[in-house]
């Protein structure tokens, strides 16, 4: 009986009422985790590269917001959005707006470390020899640094990306309709727990098994490419 609700609500799994309704399910945690590492990749290159400037003025505030979110959880940030956006734009925002723009903040102070790393992590001689062909601090930095860097942090950014694809669970305290929240709806209606919470991850787990097994790869040829040179 339990696993029969599942294979028959198991569309509304992957993509929710789509397309008759709106978009959710797994679906719309996929589609949440992109729009957030996206935007986090973007939000933390900067804050990753204005705490490695030597200048205090721009360090300083991008150190505070770094280590402020790293500082609090996930959940209380979505809270912070959800409840407060009335105040901030004068109207709420929408619970899956709200909740992307959640995991941007919060994800791009993780990946400003990331980037932190992996620019310190490259040799000194790198940014002086680049500097004494001619080219200035931000021509050095965005021609030669940050491709060498940025290869070197796509592991970090892959595994970044599989701990979003689950944080996104955590939308559903605020009604987002993301694959647990679907699964909490089949649940109340048929009254099916066991099955339902398996079904759900595994689904979890392919999805995150795969982007694992791709970073893997994705070290392995880079192991290779930089035993070649």
């Amino acid at each position: 009986m339990g696993w029969q609700v599942v294979w028959n609500n198991f569309d509304y799994f992957l993509w929710g009422a789509w397309p008759n309704g709106p978009l959710g399910g797994l679906a719309m945690s996929i589609l949440l985790s992109i729009g957030g590492i996206f935007g986090a990749f973007w939000l933390g290159l900067g804050a990753g590269l204005m705490r490695l400037s030597k200048r205090l003025w721009i360090a300083w505030p991008a150190i505070v917001y770094i280590e402020v979110v790293r500082g609090i959880p996930l959940l209380l940030v979505i809270f912070w959005f959800y409840f407060l956006s009335p105040v901030l734009f004068g109207a709420p925002l929408p619970e899956a707006q709200s909740a992307l723009i959640s995991f941007i903040i919060f994800t791009s102070a993780y990946v400003a470390e990331i980037v932190r790393a992996g620019v310190l992590s490259l040799p000194k001689g790198q940014m002086e020899a680049a500097r004494g062909s001619g080219l200035s601090q931000v021509q050095a930095m965005s021609f030669v640094i940050l491709p060498q860097a940025l290869r070197n942090m796509i592991p970090s950014f892959v595994n970044q990306f599989v701990s979003l694809i689950k944080d996104t669970s955590l939308a559903a305290i605020i009604g987002v309709n993301e694959l647990l929240r679907t699964g909490q709806q089949v649940m109340n209606r048929d009254y099916v727990t066991t099955e339902i919470f398996v079904t759900i991850a595994v689904m979890y787990f392919i999805v995150c098994y795969a982007l694992t097994e791709a970073s893997r790869m994705l070290e392995r040829q880079m192991s290779r490419y930089q035993a070649r040179r």
